[in-house]
């Protein structure tokens, strides 16, 4: 009696508020549990099949590193790793853009369940003793209402069972849009964008940075050169997606 109640008015919702795909805007069906129709959610693609070893991106021409991390370079970078669920395409942009601009924070329990599925196929992720979220600068964080990055980190720590810290990390200068910027011009910019407040927190750990998307890196390198500094053995990342 209790499912039959609870389909009739999942179809009454449907019939009056029907729920749409976020990434082409069908129609969903009534019953429907994922936020992207079949095709949209199947376009989902994960990054390869030839990668980056640090940075993670995508290697149209094969090799090991990409050209920002070939030879030596590879090991300037304190963020050592970085790996992405899935590449940054309309399906995942979608997600992305509704999770961080359009307040839909619910998104955020599929899309670290996506993630969750994801993980096992970075063996080299294995070594993380903590999640930690990319944080943002407090007033913006105030303005959104969340840090997307923290509910995915959160999703993901129920999925794979690590803890997830968002106090150790802050964000501790407003950087500015990092849309125009080239990547010499994103790392400057994120040089001492973060700082530690709790390192006895990070000390000595594997630390594992969340965040939605990774585009140059810039970011989590700036996280990583603060968690670094504050005495983590090694920091790793992992995304949603990557650009």
């Amino acid at each position: 009696m209790k499912h039959a109640w609870s389909r009739l008015v999942k179809l009454f919702l449907h019939f009056w508020f029907p729920r749409t795909c976020f990434a082409c805007g069908r129609d969903l069906k009534w019953n429907a549990t994922a936020p992207l129709c079949p095709a949209c959610e199947a376009a989902l693609a994960v990054p390869g099949p030839l990668i980056c070893r640090r940075c993670g991106a995508v290697l149209k021409s094969g090799g090991a590193h990409c050209y920002a991390c070939r030879g030596s370079q590879a090991r300037q970078y304190k963020c050592r790793i970085i790996r992405s669920a899935f590449v940054f395409n309309p399906s995942s942009r979608a997600l992305v853009h509704a999770l961080k601009y359009a307040r839909a924070d619910y998104l955020a329990r599929y899309m670290g369940t996506l993630m969750e599925r994801q993980f096992a196929q970075y063996p080299e992720l294995a070594e993380a003793d903590i999640l930690v979220p990319v944080p943002l600068f407090p007033k913006r964080g105030r303005k959104r209402g969340y840090n997307q990055s923290e509910l995915l980190a959160r999703q993901l720590s129920r999925q794979i069972g690590l803890p997830a810290n968002a106090t150790a990390l802050a964000r501790v200068r407003n950087t500015v849009s990092q849309t125009t910027l080239g990547r010499q011009g994103r790392l400057q910019n994120m040089s001492g964008a973060f700082a530690v407040v709790r390192p006895h927190e990070v000390r000595g750990k594997t630390v594992l940075l969340i965040d939605d998307v990774a585009t140059t890196g810039a970011t989590l390198e700036g996280c990583a050169q603060a968690l670094a500094a504050a005495g983590a053995k090694k920091v790793l990342a992992y995304t949603f997606a990557r650009e």
